[in-house]
């Protein structure tokens, strides 16, 4: 009995052993198989806007700007504004004294009336023929001259009243009430900012591709994560013999006066865009003058002749030998050839994660 239960037990695990041995022979031999089919990364062919950009570094400037001074020399009576104030075309910045100016310009006033006072009685008179009508020429040239002394001491007047030439922002104030002002004295500085002026310059080869009306997109350090969009508006005339580059001003809409003049931007200006086939740049094999991709049809690779156009960061545009929507090997070339099977797999993505 003992002598059978033992046999039993042996040839059970006879029948185990070679049982391992099978599943095991099939295990390998699967992947003997999987390893002679080489596992590739793919990515689409697929249709979007591309762009030829020149990169620049652009400094920003007012689309007006003003240093507000003084034309006549006087003590400040009194200062209307504060720094860095918003202000309109027309506000009253500054008051001057300007009491004497104010009676010369009264005294004008009352000669000029009673010039023509005089001329009215005189015309009646040369009408009566009481007196000659060359009476009439003098009082004319008299008037002419009370009206010029009038305006005169108009404009001396208005000379005490200083006011926003326009819309815009104010700078710091630099004088203060009593202060003596001579021409030339700064006030404050004015600045239209509601749309600013970005100057930049490009090698001199872009000047044949350059239009009025192209667009920009800059970047400024301060606000890293808002792009600001405009169009050249001017080009200059000449290029710099120097540095062979030619000066170009774009302008940029600045609703929220985020820009201010003197701020440098990094920008793009966009020499010409389209709709085309794009793929990822690592996507290309080159050999010799000649472009390559492989492409991915039923999982059996095809080599495929290409000619490229514009390439951006990562990206370059296919010209001919693709269509959209195939699948190109973009990483894995170096282990395939034409007319072999693959496994494909998506681009691979990765993600960062902090460290707990």
């Amino acid at each position: 009995m003992k002598i059978t239960l033992i046999t039993g037990i042996v040839l059970l695990a006879g029948l185990a052993t070679g049982v391992w041995y099978k599943e095991q022979g099939r295990d390998e031999g699967a992947q003997v198989r999987r390893s002679s089919t080489p596992s590739v990364i793919v990515s689409t062919v697929v249709l979007q806007n591309v762009r030829r950009e020149v990169e620049a570094l652009g400094t920003v400037k007012a689309r007006e700007s003003v240093v507000v001074s003084v034309k006549v020399t006087e003590k400040v009576e009194q200062v209307h504004f504060s720094d860095g104030q918003q202000v309109k075309a027309g506000d009253l910045l500054v008051t001057l004294r300007s009491g004497e100016q104010k009676a010369k310009v009264r005294a004008a006033r009352a000669n000029l009336k009673e010039q023509q006072r005089e001329y009215k009685r005189i015309e009646g008179l040369v009408k009566r023929n009481t007196i000659a009508s060359s009476e009439l020429d003098k009082l004319l040239t008299s008037i002419d001259v009370a009206r010029a002394i009038l305006a005169q001491n108009q404009a001396e007047l208005d000379a005490r009243f200083i006011q926003a030439p326009f819309s815009g922002l104010l700078g710091f104030r630099r004088i203060s009430p009593g202060a003596l002002l001579t021409p030339g004295i700064v006030v404050t500085t004015l600045d239209a900012l509601e749309k600013v002026k970005l100057d930049f310059t490009i090698p001199e080869q872009f000047v044949g591709e350059l239009k009025l009306g192209s667009s920009i997109e800059g970047e400024a350090a301060a606000f890293p994560q808002q792009p600001f969009v405009g169009i050249v508006t001017a080009i200059d005339s000449r290029v710099n013999p120097q540095t062979r580059a030619i000066v170009v001003r774009a302008e940029i809409e600045n609703p929220q006066l985020k820009l201010r003049p003197g701020m440098l931007m990094t920008l793009r200006l966009i020499v010409e865009q389209r709709n085309g086939l794009v793929v990822p740049e690592e996507a290309i094999v080159p050999r010799q003058r000649d472009s390559f991709l492989f492409v991915v049809n039923n999982n059996v690779v095809e080599q495929r002749k290409v000619e490229v156009g514009f390439r951006t960061r990562g990206e370059a545009e296919i010209l001919s030998g693709v269509v959209e929507g195939e699948l190109i090997i973009t990483r894995g070339t170096q282990k395939v050839r034409p007319g072999q099977k693959v496994e494909t797999r998506p681009n691979e993505r990765f993600s960062y994660q902090e460290a707990s």
